[in-house]
């Protein structure tokens, strides 16, 4: 079983992919958006800030409250649903960060 998405996951994440097109600054030229999505329901949503406007990155703070698993003390989103993954949003098309990544090589 997958542990719950954290902050922490998220950075320990952007290390693994660091200079590929598996994260933000790697892949934003070319049209991918920051996204994550449930493997449990098919739903993708765009990374966003608290306020609903589009973030640069991911992060956990404008995602949907039936994902949100755990709040820390300042009410900011720590943990959400494990059946939840960060990737990308290009077109209409989800991609892990493996997939995006390869998608910027070729």
């Amino acid at each position: 079983m997958n542990l719950p998405l954290t902050r922490d996951t998220l950075r320990q994440e952007n290390l693994a992919f660091v200079g590929t097109g598996g994260v933000s600054e790697g892949n934003h030229s070319n049209g991918f958006a920051p996204a994550f999505y449930d493997v449990e329901t098919g739903r993708a949503e765009i990374a966003r800030f608290s306020d609903g406007r589009p973030a640069p990155m991911h992060i956990l703070d404008g995602l949907p409250v039936d994902w949100i698993l755990q709040r820390d003390s300042s009410g900011r989103i720590s943990a959400i649903k494990n059946s939840v993954i960060a990737g990308f949003i290009h077109g209409d098309y989800f991609y892990t960060r493996t997939q995006a990544a390869e998608a910027i090589l070729n």
